[in-house]
């Protein structure tokens, strides 16, 4: 990062741009540090001062979308942070406790995956829509769209899945499965005596239009999941953040409750 990136006022460094707040924590009796993922430069730490306090409460909550503006004397300097409110999206999903977990998961895993002040404006894109869309759907949330969107984090650290033709046969229709090991699509057919071995690719992570259901909502989930630990996480000994563990166990608990329902339909 290069002080040409930066303007330059006073003898002070500043930008200013939109910003999703990942994560904040308690400094000193009424400050706060705080990670964003922005627009154009990526993740940034900065301090924010007052910003426990009452008057500042609602402005800072994680998963807000803000224009945030960063100024320090030398561009490697933590810097302080001031913004204005653009969306608060977490205070739309107070009543919805799975739009929360989505929420929360998508903004642990930027903010433990990403490193700083690395560009990734396609991700900032694709994130801002996602919250978007959550905020106006709550009480539905975009399950589908969030691991879609995974994909998208995956691929902006570099280890895109191929999804769009099978690894053996080269067809693009009838894709079932994913491998493990190479992150390609295989269909039903190229699967042959090896299904067993390979993930199920459900449906939802291939079709814009499809919204999914629960089952196929947790095979996306462990699809991801199993590229998100390997490929990135797991070069760093750390685990999946706990906030998409949580984001599976309710998953988990969706499809329980819809075998329970259905087996009591079927008693009736």
């Amino acid at each position: 990062m290069t002080e040409a990136l930066f303007l330059f006022q006073g003898g002070v460094m500043e930008w200013e741009e939109p910003a999703i707040i990942l994560r904040l924590s308690p400094h000193g009796e009424s400050s706060l540090l705080v990670r964003v993922l922005t627009q154009k430069r990526g993740v940034y730490h900065a301090l924010v001062k007052g910003g426990r306090s009452r008057r500042q409460a609602g402005l800072w909550q994680e998963g807000s979308l803000i224009m945030a503006r960063w100024k320090a004397r030398l561009p490697e300097q933590l810097g302080h942070m001031t913004a204005e409110l653009v969306r608060p999206t977490a205070s739309f999903l107070l009543d919805h406790p799975l739009a929360l977990s989505l929420l929360s998961s998508a903004c642990s895993l930027c903010s433990e995956a990403l490193a700083e002040r690395e560009p990734h404006e396609p991700l900032f894109a694709s994130l801002a829509h996602f919250m978007g869309v959550l905020s106006v759907s709550a009480a539905e949330p975009p399950v589908a769209l969030y691991f879609r969107w995974e994909l998208i984090l995956l691929q902006e650290l570099g280890y895109g899945l191929t999804l769009d033709r099978c690894a053996v046969t080269d067809v693009r229709e009838g894709l079932a499965y994913v491998s493990p090991r190479t992150g390609r699509a295989v269909s039903e057919e190229g699967a042959g005596d090896w299904k067993d071995r390979l993930l199920p690719l459900p449906s939802c992570l291939l079709n814009d239009d499809d919204e999914g259901e629960p089952f196929g909502w947790l095979s996306a989930a462990r699809l991801s999941g199993h590229f998100l630990q390997r490929a990135v996480f797991a070069a760093h000994h750390r685990p999946l953040p706990a906030a998409r563990d949580r984001l599976v166990t309710a998953l988990y608990g969706l499809v329980e409750d819809g075998a329970s329902g259905q087996e009591e339909k079927e008693r009736v």
